[in-house]
């Protein structure tokens, strides 16, 4: 009885492999591909190669490799299409399975450890440098490769020594060296990078810090050293991106979330603040630069940027005073910014301080020949102050530059009646006020027509004598090109108030 249940489960055992064998057989026939077919793919894939379409090239060598897993030289070829397309973590595995399927293939071994030692790994790179010299000992680029193995072995235990004593500069001279021999080596560059922020170079340790986020899996370190240092430095924008990217990486990274919500907030007040300068909303630009500075006032850079541009706001809405105050104290934080210095000089000329106005111009001038607009501001400075010398439109009203037209003209009307004429009787002091009134009259004409206040506020006086057609008056011009005092004494002015 226990015979024959033995017999019959072998029976169905035999049955069952008979049964797989043909599944088997059925499967490569409808999955798999055809030796032609394979080798199609690797054409194609050649030709592709050589034609520089390396994606294209990729698609047909994974076909290839889909449809002969035992072939070694497939896995190499493919490795070969990584390493042009730059990804070099892609083509290990295939040169691993290369090395694996063929142990003396000697090309896939020297190829691999010229991977390893470009990422730092010397171990493993001489490891297969030393491979290959045993079976070859004549293998000349075998040779020359493990000898910079063990060059970077050594360059690497000095670089870290002379970090752990803190001899920064040694460091940064030696990984010099180091990431030539290893460029795709993350740890080596990040360890630059940090000598370059310990000495106080942002610039270089952003560019070392860059291209570690694609050589290290999941670098959100890097992403978020970035992001900071771009943030210190003032780019806003370069943070954000950053730290978004950090993000991407892992929503629910604490770090990069917090860092990403003060940039986020900082870069929104500081591009809504450039927006109402542009709509010349300049008030609620001050307001926004002041906010910016109460949500990051440990960076001293965004402190001096809003200094610098509510300075540029207190111009255009022509309070010279405060501007002349918020000016300085940005001049002081940041004393060879032009933009300070212009704006300062066109407060100072707002209030009527020609001097001051042209000393900002010419030490702008100083820190930028080329610059135009400074040099145009310096001129028109040294016009106005020259022209101030002679006759001062706003001084003989007593108004401010910034005032309006009704202010000039209730300036003048209290000024006429105050110096008229009539009022005097003694020679002298007529003739004193004759000039006072002609004055008055001169600075209410050329003060109240647009285009002639445009001149004089450009430095040029639309009633100078000299530059009159055909002459003029000897000394101060009337406006309507007559003298009513030449006619008499009676001098009969009627004021509306």
């Amino acid at each position: 009885m226990e015979s024959g249940r033995r017999k019959g489960l072998s029976g169905v055992l035999s049955s069952l492999s008979l049964l797989c064998v043909i599944l088997d057989l059925q499967l490569d026939g409808v999955l798999g591909a055809t030796h032609v077919e394979i080798e199609q793919h690797l054409e194609m894939g050649r030709k592709l190669l050589a034609a520089g379409q390396l994606a294209e090239a990729l698609s047909h060598y994974h076909s290839a490799v889909e449809g002969d897993s035992k072939n070694y030289l497939t896995y190499y070829k493919r490795a070969a299409v990584f390493l042009a397309m730059g990804k070099s973590k892609s083509a290990l595995p295939d040169l691993t399975r290369a090395i694996q399927l063929k142990p003396d293939f000697l090309a896939a071994r020297l190829q691999r450890g010229n991977i390893f030692l470009k990422q730092g790994n010397t171990q493993e790179a001489r490891e297969d440098f030393e491979a290959v010299l045993q079976r070859s000992p004549d293998q000349d680029e075998a040779r020359n490769q493990l000898m910079r193995a063990n060059e970077l072995e050594e360059l690497q235990e000095e670089a870290h020594a002379a970090h752990h004593r803190g001899d920064y500069s040694t460091t940064i001279t030696v990984l010099d060296r180091v990431v030539e021999l290893s460029p795709w080596d993350p740890e080596s560059r990040e360890l630059r990078a940090e000598c370059y922020i310990r000495l106080g170079d942002p610039r270089k340790a952003i560019q070392d810090l860059t291209p570690t986020t694609r050589l290290r899996n999941d670098n959100r370190a890097a992403f978020l050293k970035l992001s900071t240092l771009h943030y210190d430095l003032g780019e806003h924008q370069e943070s954000l991106g950053h730290v978004r990217e950090c993000l991407k990486l892992d929503q629910d990274d604490k770090e990069c979330f917090s860092h990403y919500k003060q940039v986020k907030k900082l870069s929104k007040q500081l591009d809504s603040a450039e927006e109402h300068i542009q709509e010349e909303r300049y008030q609620e630009a001050i307001d926004k630069y002041e906010s910016v500075m109460r949500t990051e006032p440990n960076v001293p850079y965004y402190t001096n940027k809003a200094k610098e541009r509510i300075c540029f706001c207190l111009v255009k809405n022509k309070m010279p005073a405060m501007a002349i105050d918020i000016c300085s104290e940005a001049h002081q934080r940041d004393p060879r910014n032009i933009n300070i210095l212009r704006d300062r000089a066109e407060a100072f000329i707002l209030n009527q301080d020609y001097e001051k106005a042209v000393e900002d111009y010419q030490e702008a001038r100083e820190f930028d020949m080329e610059n135009n607009e400074i040099r145009e501001g310096l001129e028109r400075a040294q016009k106005m102050l020259k022209l101030s010398r002679k006759r001062d439109y706003y001084k003989i009203l007593g108004v401010n530059r910034s005032a309006n037209k009704q202010e000039i003209i209730k300036a003048y009307r209290k000024l006429a009646q105050q110096w008229h004429p009539d009022n005097f009787r003694e020679e002298s002091e007529k003739k004193e006020a004759e000039k006072r009134f002609i004055d008055i009259a001169s600075a209410k004409e050329v003060l109240t027509d647009p285009e002639m206040r445009q001149k004089f506020d450009s430095g040029e006086d639309p009633l100078d004598p000299e530059s009159q057609q055909g002459g003029g008056q000897g000394g101060q011009g009337w406006p309507f090109h007559f003298n009513p005092f030449e006619s008499g004494g009676n001098y009969h002015f009627k004021f509306h108030h």
